[in-house]
């Protein structure tokens, strides 16, 4: 009985010396000499994909946030002169097309969105398609900014009168149906605005001619209103005296 206890008790110790041992051993390191020197670690370079579109996003807004702090100047926007850009067309042409312009713009930004677009050819009789309208803006968008600025508003007529738009597009249709007659008005021998040549050769001293007449219009009002001021001070002085 005693020889029977003994071994039970003596049996696990027995199965835990077989059972194979598994030694957990510190990773061997390398003897640093005291000439060699230290690698400084290395660190994991990360590679950030940015599309251009997303670049550009980027680099417009921290220029717009430099600009609102102070830490950088507001680009000077290129002035524009109709008269001397679209030598093409007389004064008075670009006057009539600037009226259109105004005329359309309901908003008073200086620009006609596609709203305004819409509603402009419904009023000349020539209704578009939404997608008509955002092609019509696309052919003389020139910054892409999805609305017509009143430079790209006279691009369509000098377009129109060079033959560069294609018949079908809706830009023929606003130019026809914007009734301005420029048929004696620096183009020679045409009855309709689309059929005429532009007179390169004359436009300059037309120009001038133009510039002359309004600046003699000028004059005479100014001596006018001199001539007005001097004859009330006369009438002023007699009824004093």
């Amino acid at each position: 009985m005693a020889s029977d206890e003994l071994a039970r008790k003596l049996q696990p110790r027995m199965a835990a010396e077989q059972a194979p041992q598994f030694i957990r051993c510190a990773p061997e390191e390398t003897p640093v000499k005291p000439s060699d020197s230290v690698p400084e670690p290395q660190e994991k370079a990360v590679v950030v994909i940015v599309s251009d579109a997303t670049s550009e996003l980027t680099a417009k807004l921290n220029r717009r946030l430099d600009i609102n702090d102070g830490n950088a100047a507001p680009k000077q926007a290129k002035v524009f002169n109709p008269y001397t850009e679209f030598k093409e067309f007389s004064r008075k042409q670009i006057k009539e097309m600037e009226n259109i312009f105004k005329r359309f713009d309901s908003g008073k930004d200086g620009f006609i969105d596609l709203m305004e677009l819409k509603l402009m050819m419904e009023k000349l009789g020539a209704p578009q398609t939404h997608l008509g309208l955002k092609n019509m803006i696309r052919e003389v968008d020139e910054d892409f900014d999805s609305k017509l600025s009143y430079r790209e508003f006279l691009l369509i007529f000098r377009r129109a009168a060079t033959g560069e738009l294609q018949e079908e597009s809706g830009l023929v249709a606003l130019a026809r149906l914007s009734e301005i007659d420029v048929s004696t008005e620096g183009v020679m021998g045409a009855r309709d605005f689309f059929e005429a040549k532009v007179q390169a050769l004359k436009v300059g001293s037309k120009f001038e001619a133009e510039i002359r007449e309004e600046q003699e219009e000028m004059k005479r009002q100014a001596l006018d209103r001199k001539q007005r001021r001097a004859a009330f001070k006369e009438l002023q002085s007699a009824f004093c005296s």
